[in-house]
Formats: C-alpha cells, sequence, structure tokens
C-alpha cells in the first residue's frame, strides 16, 4: 500500500478534510475486504489507516498546498479573517514559504476575540446550528464541531494505538460542556467501535460497566487510568480486558508508562486541542508523534511567525483545511521540535517529539512586560546573531536583565549595537553577553526567568 493512492472511494462517504479528495478510503469496518484472503486483511488492518498514511512526503505536501489557496477563500468570507488576511492573494499562497508570511493567529488571543464577536470572533462564517455540537473552554472559548465524520480528525491515532472496528472502547473523557469526551467518542466511532461514554470519576459505576462490557480499550487522561487499576486492585474488580489505551490531556512520564504497560495495558500519547482536535499521535515505534493528515503544521521562533531551523525547538503553529471551520496559521502556545525522517512504522508525515512545554514566555521586568516577540526583533535587527536568549535576573534588589546572543567573532562595538535594540525595542537597559554559537540550549525558550521567588 505504501505510496499507492486509490481512487475507489465510497459513493456514498462524504468528502473529509483528512484525506485526499479523490485518494483515499479507510478499510472496511467489517475488515471484509472484498477479494482479500484472510492473511491479507489481517495483515492490511493491523498497519495503517490508510495509503495516505504512506503516501510520498512530496504527493502529500503538493496535496495541501493545492487545497489550501480554496480554503484561504473560503476563510476570508469570514469578517475577522478577511480584516486579517487583507491583501493577501490565496491563489499565491501555495507553499510554506508563502504560508509563513501570513499573520499568526494566537490561541491566547481567542477568549477576548469570542467575547467582542460572540460566539466565534467572527471567524466562522457559518451559523452556529449548521454544526454538529457546540462546546466551550475555559477562557471562555467556543468550540463547534463540524457535522462530517471524524470531526477531530481522531479514528487514526486509534488506529495507530491498536483500536480497531468492533473494539469496545471505554472513554472516561469527560462528556459535560468541553469537546474532550465527544473528540474521542466521535473518533472511536468513526472507527467502528462501540463506546461506553463514562467520563471521569465514580470508580465504582465504572467497575460495574467494564465486568459488563468487557471493553478492550481505554481512552482518557493516563493519571485517571492507573487512579481505575489501583482501585480496581484494592477493591478485588476484573478490569483485565482493557489491554490498550489511547491517553492525553496530561503529563504521561516514563515511569508511569512502565507501570500501566507492567500492569498488562499498551498505551500510547496523543496530543490534541479543543479548537483542532488530535494534531499529532505515537504509533508502534515509539519514536516521537506523526503529525495527523488534513493538517499543516509549522513550527515557529516563540512569539513570532518565523519558522525555525530544522530540529530546533518552537511553537507549533497549525493550519487545518476544514472548509467548514479552517484555522489559518494558528498558533497554540506549545513547543515542540520536529525528528529528522519518516517514522521506522512506514507512516511518513512529519514526526515531532511532542508535547515540550510553553511558548508564553512573556515576563515582567521592572515593571514593564518583556515579550519573546521583542526578542525576535533584536535578532531580525543584527541576523549576524544566532540563538538568542535574555535572562531576567535579580541582584541587589533590582531586576537586571542580561541578553545572551551567539556569535563567532564578538567586538564592544556590536555589543553597543545590540544593546542598543534591545534598549529602544523592550523600553528598558540590559546587558548583552556576546557567547559562542550552539552554546545556548536548543529548548525553545527565548526569555528565561531566573528570578527567585519571594
Amino acid at each position: 500500500m505504501r505510496g499507492t493512492l486509490h481512487k475507489d472511494r465510497l459513493a456514498e462517504s462524504p468528502p473529509h478534510p483528512d484525506r485526499i479528495d479523490d485518494a483515499i478510503r479507510p478499510l472496511p469496518a467489517s475488515g471484509e475486504r472484498q477479494g482479500a484472503t484472510a492473511p491479507l486483511r489481517d495483515t492490511l488492518m493491523t498497519q495503517h489507516y490508510d495509503a495516505l498514511e504512506t503516501c510520498s512526503p512530496a504527493e502529500r505536501e503538493a496535496d495541501l498546498f493545492t487545497r489550501l489557496p480554496d480554503i484561504l477563500r473560503k476563510a476570508v468570507a469570514a469578517p475577522a479573517y478577511a480584516e486579517r488576511l487583507k491583501g493577501i492573494d490565496p491563489a499565491a499562497v501555495i507553499s510554506r514559504a508563502a504560508l509563513a508570511r501570513l499573520p499568526v493567529l494566537r490561541k491566547s488571543d481567542l477568549p477576548a476575540l469570542h467575547k467582542a464577536t460572540p460566539p466565534f470572533g467572527g471567524f466562522v462564517v457559518a451559523s452556529p446550528g449548521s454544526f454538529g455540537r457546540l462546546f466551550t473552554s475555559p477562557g471562555p472559548i467556543f468550540e463547534p464541531e463540524p457535522a462530517h465524520p471524524d470531526p477531530w480528525r481522531g479514528a487514526r491515532a486509534l488506529f495507530a494505538a491498536g483500536f480497531r472496528p468492533g473494539d469496545v472502547v471505554l472513554n472516561t473523557f469527560s462528556y459535560h460542556l468541553t469537546p474532550g469526551g465527544f473528540i474521542f467518542d466521535s473518533s472511536a466511532r468513526a472507527l467502528g467501535c462501540a463506546v461506553i461514554p463514562a467520563g471521569p470519576g465514580n470508580t465504582e459505576a465504572q467497575f460495574e460497566l467494564i465486568e459488563a462490557y468487557r471493553p478492550v480499550g481505554y481512552s482518557g487522561t493516563p493519571d485517571f487510568l492507573k487512579i481505575l487499576l489501583d482501585a480496581a486492585s484494592g477493591a478485588a474488580r476484573d478490569i483485565s480486558s482493557i489491554k490498550r489505551a489511547l491517553v492525553s490531556g496530561a503529563a504521561f512520564p516514563k515511569s508511569l508508562q512502565d507501570e500501566i504497560k507492567s500492569r498488562g495495558i499498551d498505551a500510547y500519547q496523543a496530543f490534541g486541542t479543543a479548537d483542532l482536535g488530535l494534531i499529532a499521535f505515537e504509533t508502534s515505534a515509539r519514536e516521537g508523534m506523526v503529525v495527523n493528515e488534513g493538517l499543516i503544521l509549522e513550527i515557529v521562533q516563540p512569539g513570532t511567525g518565523d519558522p525555525v531551523s530544522d530540529g530546533d525547538v518552537g511553537e507549533i503553529v497549525v493550519t487545518s483545511l476544514d472548509p467548514h471551520h479552517p484555522w489559518i496559521r494558528l498558533a497554540l502556545g506549545d513547543l515542540t521540535a520536529a525528528l529528522p525522517g519518516p517514522s521506522p512504522c512506514g507512516r511518513t508525515n512529519t514526526r515531532i517529539k511532542g508535547w515540550m512545554g510553553r511558548a508564553d514566555q512573556t515576563t515582567k521586568v521592572k515593571g514593564m512586560f518583556v515579550r519573546p516577540e521583542q526578542v525576535a526583533e533584536v535578532g531580525k535587527r543584527h541576523p549576524e546573531l544566532g540563538r538568542l536568549r535574555l535572562v531576567v535576573t535579580r541582584e541587589a534588589e533590582a531586576d537586571v536583565m542580561t541578553l545572551k546572543a551567539e556569535y563567532a567573532s564578538p567586538s564592544d562595538a556590536l555589543r553597543e549595537q545590540v544593546a542598543t535594540s534591545l534598549r529602544a525595542v523592550a523600553k528598558l537597559s540590559g546587558a548583552v553577553e556576546l557567547v559562542a554559537p550552539g552554546s545556548l540550549p536548543n529548548d525553545g525558550k527565548v526569555i528565561s526567568d531566573e528570578r527567585k521567588p519571594v
């Protein structure tokens, strides 16, 4: 199947934003692929969700950027996008370089934008009644669920974690107001699984459901999975039917991964948001996360829209190709880095390291906010510099700001020029330290507040 694009989409299947429009269909839910022998059928059902996952990276990239101009035309029908993208010719945005010239939309700005122009900040042209469900997340941010199948792009993440059509899945994400429960519920049902809509908490009721329905799959936070396992052990309840899990929404450190594995459950991580659904997911290779199909993921310097060099840590920015509710360069505020090459599992989309912290590093120095974009502006004024890091400390009961900048041939003249730029941009004076190239950590941190809490 690798690199082969099938033009045999089921006639009754509606268009889906995750797939090359005329190329892909998922494997039949029953596993009964017409004309396939049982061994071939088993092989097909255990490797990849569809042929798109193994197409060539160049073919995927060409498809995404062929579709993007039409998505942009649909986006600018909404007043907020029309204003943000004023003067942009959608037909010209056919490459990553062109996309990188568009402004980013920061998720942290959405609460104020939604409050000013309810419910969706003017970024959605369709009426609320055209969606399947309507949610809210803290902020508040208002999120609509598209009405097409698998609206949150999660079926392939579950498939990569070992879930299969006909499985029974215990879904313990919350179903109350926020989209978490429905993200995993609709994804599992799109794959052909039956879902127990358990939600979190009430372990006694969970045990009754598990013992009655014998689910093989779990979706929820890793923390609650451990709570269930510990409580079941203490109460002598049998939840041994659960053999695999897709977890998200909380840290899943190696120690907890090992413990869950030792108790007979193969657990995989997924990274997603309430706006976009599942963005990336682990596979059997266990080497980073594979970016979901139907998304254009960029990694940019925090506080800017400028892509980082390959392998550098930066902020995740996502463009989605759902014509009903497109997102154009949504900056999530989360850090990651790209991994080189395709996954050993055979999936060819970009791999990322997973969640590596928060990008919002704004801090207050001498009563004034200093932001990552200001550090980036200093870098733009001095392109000869390498990586930059603004370090904030406290000495003699006063805030001290030092900009560390990588440069191979330091000089007092350059140091003074950079200090002048820092003062002009940040409206604060700070020292400048020119350091050797490669000496600053590649961790995405632009501002390091090293003041000890009082």
